[in-house]
């Protein structure tokens, strides 16, 4: 069966300084092995046709579109919408879509990713009972949000985060969104202490360029070969793997 998607126009914001969550996808963008790492973490619950929820630029998509049939990308933001359809204008396997949580839309996708989306919804839980009706009774919801309220800083409310998680609210989040929890990990713990000098202790916001090319090239292989030996106990993400309920009987 095609998976197929009705988007509802009843919008709520994914807020924030727009030039500032620019800047920052365009220098994660030049994070080759953190892109390709966070990207293998969802590709195994993907199964035919699934959908992202923000895509932003397109990148992971272009990571996960070689293990799909077809792929549904969204966007909140109609500039960026914009970019995005250009940019898979050519490929008859994607489908690039406006989408605004909490929405009224249903589908039938095998599997949702959104990374670092929920924490740009007020009302997360409905965000996620939204995400819920995109998919199979049963299907994973493979999510990445930011960790640890004590690392919020100037750029997560500059790029209009309401919050950062933790795994014990995170996991409160999506019970009472009705989901059932199968993964819920940290993960990038060199990450989170970079970013906590960085960012919250030091008030810089994240720039492309040579230092961010520098640390992924050489910090995050490392910190990745750790972590798929040993689950740390805090990290600048949490990892979320969720599933929608099957029906009864």
């Amino acid at each position: 069966m095609q998976s197929m998607t009705t988007y509802a126009t009843e919008p709520s914001l994914l807020t924030g300084d727009q030039k500032i969550q620019a800047a920052v996808l365009e220098s994660l963008a030049e994070a080759v092995n953190h892109r390709t790492w966070f990207a293998g973490m969802a590709t195994p619950y993907l199964g035919a046709h699934p959908i992202e929820v923000g895509s932003g630029l397109g990148d992971y998509a272009l990571e996960w579109l070689p293990y799909v049939d077809r792929f549904t990308a969204t966007e909140a933001d109609p500039e960026r919408l914009v970019d995005l359809k250009q940019r898979f204008a050519d490929d008859p396997r994607v489908e690039a879509r406006e989408l605004l949580l909490p929405t009224d839309s249903y589908g039938d996708h095998t599997a949702l990713v959104s990374y670092n989306v929920l924490e740009h919804i007020e009302d997360d839980v409905a965000a996620l009972r939204s995400m819920a009706r995109l998919v199979q009774p049963g299907a994973p919801m493979v999510l990445v949000v930011p960790a640890f309220p004590i690392a919020m800083s100037k750029v997560d409310v500059a790029t209009g985060h309401w919050r950062r998680y933790t795994r014990r609210t995170l996991t409160e989040v999506a019970t009472a969104a009705g989901l059932t929890v199968e993964r819920m990990e940290y993960v990038n713990s060199l990450g989170f202490i970079c970013y906590f000098i960085t960012a919250r202790l030091l008030g810089m916001s994240p720039k492309g360029g040579v230092m961010m090319r520098v640390y992924d090239s050489l910090v995050t292989p490392i910190t990745r070969r750790l972590e798929s030996r040993l689950r740390p106990p805090f990290g600048q993400s949490v990892l979320a793997v969720l599933r929608r309920p099957t029906l009864p009987g």
